[in-house]
């Protein structure tokens, strides 16, 4: 399946997206495409609406985490700023632990990331973080 960042991007912003249809790869994917549109601080800004957005509309605002938010943006700002890549598919291919969600549980206890401060707000990592 290919995946087009850019008209993902645009439904995510114009609120075209149901959350059934908003897997982990379309995650990482409209993440991406806006950190290539914003700024690192607008795209937090952005993506965190967003998603708590997805989460209110399917009937469970309390899914939002603004911690995997904000940990998965960090993560794939880094990469980009590594090395960055204008195809999606070559980030992905150089990046493949972002596709999976454990690129972020490995730096949270289970406890921290599911606390109702990880939901609230932005929380640093309890465990060891993997540099670049």
């Amino acid at each position: 399946m290919t995946i087009d960042p850019e008209a993902l991007l645009d439904d995510f912003e114009a609120r075209r997206m149901h959350n059934c249809d908003f897997g982990h790869a379309r995650h990482v994917a409209v993440a991406w495409a806006m950190l290539q549109r914003y700024d690192f601080v607008e795209a937090v800004a952005r993506y965190g609406q967003g998603i708590r957005a997805l989460a209110t509309a399917a009937g469970a605002p309390e899914k939002f985490n603004a911690t995997i938010t904000v940990a998965f943006l960090s993560l794939i700002a880094e990469r980009i700023a590594a090395a960055p890549h204008t195809d999606f598919q070559r980030f992905t291919d150089a990046n493949p632990d972002l596709m999976t969600k454990q690129a972020v549980t490995d730096l949270y206890s289970d406890a921290r990331l599911n606390s109702a401060a990880a939901r609230k707000s932005f929380l640093l990592p309890d465990r060891a973080v993997r540099t670049v």
